[in-house]
């Protein structure tokens, strides 16, 4: 192992993370999506977060920084990570198909008043699609987390978020830093 191989990995996460931040059109949406969550909040809704694999870990991770604290003290807020009722995935991925571990949650849980974020780097995440489609069918307001190509989670999103990158690692380390992002302005906005 060299340390040069370090520093490239660590000004490649960099380089995309500068392309997002002159992207004037990428942060405009990003601030959308963070309003369209204070709008959820604010009429009594939630966010509901999913995506699998280190996108799952992520959903788990912003849905924790809002009902938890990010960086003042305050208030929980109502946000879940559908991904962490192991019952539930599993009987539905056995009793169903995989592809409906999220269709069926949404379909349960999620109203006209939420905020539902999809996150899936190539995006074409069938349980990801089918997750935004039901949002979407509830009339909640539906957000895709992607990578640049978009995909198919894009057809189901009011706000597709592209991460200008086809590298999956690149992809889930500016997601985060894009959660994180989202969380501060919704923290702020909720309580300044």
């Amino acid at each position: 192992m060299e340390a040069s191989r370090v520093a490239e990995a660590v000004k490649e996460s960099a380089e995309v993370k500068l392309k997002v931040a002159e992207d004037g059109k990428l942060l405009e949406k990003i601030v959308k999506v963070a309003g369209a969550i204070v709008e959820s909040l604010k009429k009594g809704g939630k966010l509901v977060i999913f995506g699998n694999g280190g996108s799952a870990a992520d959903a788990q991770h912003i849905a924790c920084e809002l009902t938890g604290r990010y960086l003042k003290e305050r208030d929980s807020l109502p946000a879940i990570a559908l991904t962490t009722n192991t019952s539930c995935l599993t009987a539905i991925a056995n009793d169903y198909s995989y592809d409906l571990v999220f269709s069926r949650q949404v379909q349960g849980l999620v109203t006209e008043r939420d905020t539902v974020i999809g996150i899936s780097t190539s995006g074409m995440s069938k349980n990801v699609v089918l997750g935004l489609k039901a949002a979407r069918d509830k009339g909640a307001f539906t957000v895709a987390f992607t990578g640049a190509s978009g995909g198919e989670v894009c057809v189901h999103a009011d706000e597709c978020i592209k991460v200008p990158s086809k590298s999956t690692p690149r992809i889930q380390e500016v997601h985060i830093t894009i959660g994180h992002i989202i969380c501060q302005l919704v923290e702020e906005s909720m309580f300044p």
